[in-house]
C-alpha cells in the first residue's frame, strides 16, 4: 500500500463518485484501458478487492468504502497543503474546474479569462457548459455559476450580480409580422423558447399594475439559452433572454426590445457555489474574487451583493 501515490488515491476517488470507468477516462483524457489497469494495479496494492462491477455501473464495496474516506481525507489535505504553499507565494494555482450554463460561459466567464491569467498565471481553468444544474460532487466541479437557484446548506455561495430577462426580436422580423402593442399580441406571433427549462416560458408583464404571465408557446425551441438567442438574432421570432446577452446587440442595431413598458424583468441572482470542504482554497477564492469584480462591471449586469 505505501507504493500508491497521490493520484491513485484521487484516481479511486473520482472512481468512485463517477460510477464507470470510462467517465473518469473522460475527465483525464486517456484510454478507459488506462483507467482500469490503474484501479486493477491500486486494488492489488490493497490486497483487497475495492469496486463492485455490475450492470448498473461501479460502486465500492465494504473495503472500499473504508479506503474511500481515506483517500478524501488525504487528497482534501494535499489541497489544503496546495492552498497554502499559494497564500504564502501570493500565487493562487492549480486545476479549477468550472460548471457554467452557455449565456454566463460565453458572456460573462470567458472574456474574464485573460484578465484572471493575467493575475494569476499558475491558474488553469477548465469549463464544462451546460444549462443544467450539474451534480457538484459526483462531476467533480469546484465552482459552479448558477443562476436564480438558492443555495442549499451543503454549500457556499457567494452572490456576483443581477440578471434581467427582457423581450426582443429583429428589426427586420418585427417589420414583417408587426410590433406587438400589448402581452395579449403574442399569440399571432412567432416564438422562440427554451425546451430544457419550461420554467423560462412563462413570460410575466405587469398590466395595469397587476401581474400577468403569458405561456410561451414556442414555434422554435431549443435546450441551449445561447442558441434561443441565435434563433431571435436570424430573425425567426421574439425571445425572452438575458440583457446581459441582449443589450450589446440593441446598441448595435440587431435587437430591438419588445414589449418594454409591460415586461417584468424579474432579476435572477448570479451565483459562484462551492462545495463547503474547498471553499477556502485560494484558488477557488481568487477566481471568485475575480468574477465579482469582472461582473460588476459587465453591461447588462446588476451589481451582486458581497
Amino acid at each position: 500500500m505505501r507504493d500508491l501515490s497521490f493520484d491513485d488515491m484521487h484516481l479511486f476517488a473520482r472512481v468512485a463518485e463517477l460510477g464507470t470507468l470510462s467517465a473518469v477516462a473522460r475527465e483525464r483524457d486517456v484510454p478507459v484501458s488506462q483507467i482500469s489497469r490503474s484501479l486493477s494495479r491500486i486494488e492489488k496494492a490493497c490486497g483487497a478487492r475495492l469496486i463492485h462491477r455490475s450492470t448498473h455501473g461501479l460502486a465500492p464495496t465494504a473495503e472500499g468504502q473504508i479506503f474511500l474516506q481515506y483517500c478524501r481525507r488525504v487528497t482534501g489535505t494535499l489541497d489544503e497543503l496546495e492552498g497554502e504553499f499559494a497564500s504564502q507565494s501570493g500565487q493562487a494555482g492549480g486545476w479549477v474546474r468550472v460548471a457554467a450554463s452557455t449565456v454566463v460561459a460565453e458572456y460573462l466567464l470567458i472574456p474574464t479569462f485573460q484578465s484572471l491569467h493575467d493575475k494569476h498565471p499558475r491558474l488553469n481553468i477548465e469549463l464544462q457548459v451546460e444549462d443544467r444544474l450539474v451534480d457538484m460532487a459526483h462531476d467533480g466541479i469546484d465552482i459552479a455559476i448558477r443562476t436564480g437557484t438558492p443555495p442549499s446548506d451543503t454549500v457556499v455561495a457567494r452572490q456576483l450580480g443581477v440578471l434581467g430577462r427582457r423581450l426582443y426580436a429583429t428589426p427586420g422580423y418585427l417589420q414583417a409580422h408587426g410590433t406587438p402593442a400589448h402581452p395579449d399580441d403574442l399569440h399571432q406571433h412567432r416564438l422562440i423558447t427554451n425546451s430544457a427549462v419550461t420554467l423560462l416560458n412563462r413570460w410575466p408583464f405587469v398590466v395595469k399594475g397587476e401581474q400577468v404571465v403569458v405561456v410561451a408557446e414556442g414555434q422554435w425551441r431549443s435546450g441551449s439559452t445561447g442558441i434561443t438567442a441565435q434563433l431571435a438574432l436570424q430573425g425567426l421570432g421574439i425571445s425572452r433572454f438575458a440583457t446581459v446577452v441582449a443589450e450589446p446587440l440593441v446598441r448595435r442595431g440587431l435587437l430591438v426590445p419588445v414589449l418594454a413598458e409591460f415586461v417584468d424583468e424579474q432579476p435572477s441572482p448570479i451565483y459562484a457555489v462551492t462545495l463547503t470542504a474547498r471553499h477556502r482554497l485560494p484558488k477557488i477564492r481568487a477566481c471568485i474574487a475575480h468574477w465579482a469584480e469582472s461582473f460588476a462591471s459587465a453591461e447588462g449586469v446588476l451589481p451582486g451583493q458581497p
